[in-house]
């Protein structure tokens, strides 16, 4: 859902690994980002937080990070939920072209749910 400075995008998944992979990939096409196949990498990261929400905006707020600083974007995402902690290891590649920028995740509004078709939320992207 667009908005003047906010985009809201709305994911699910049957666990919190999926769910964050899905918003990852959800962020980077509304960012209408492209990497290069020809310069692939791989990425390890960790991270602590103390609920579901905080973790996934670390995560979502460490790529965007990385897409500014590194040029990187990621679309492999092999992920390790325990609790609140991640371990993710990604695969991605250079980034060729980016339409949108997206300045911040926020906690605005956000939160995880359990529904029929497993966890769901909408995240809210300062643009």
């Amino acid at each position: 859902m667009e908005h003047t400075a906010d985009w809201e995008l709305e994911v699910w998944g049957p666990d919190m690994p999926a769910l964050i992979a899905e918003a990852a990939r959800g962020m980077y096409g509304l960012m209408e980002v492209k990497t290069s196949e020809d310069s692939r990498c791989h990425r390890r990261l960790e991270f602590f937080a103390d609920d579901r929400e905080q973790l996934l905006v670390s995560f979502l707020g460490e790529l965007l990070f990385l897409a500014e600083a590194e040029s990187l974007a990621f679309d492999g995402f092999l992920l390790k939920v325990d609790g609140t902690s991640l371990v993710a290891r990604l695969e991605g590649g250079s980034i060729m072209s980016r339409s949108k920028e997206i300045k911040a995740v926020t906690y605005h509004r956000l939160e995880i749910s359990e529904t029929e078709r497993g966890l769901e939320t909408s995240i809210i992207f300062d643009v």
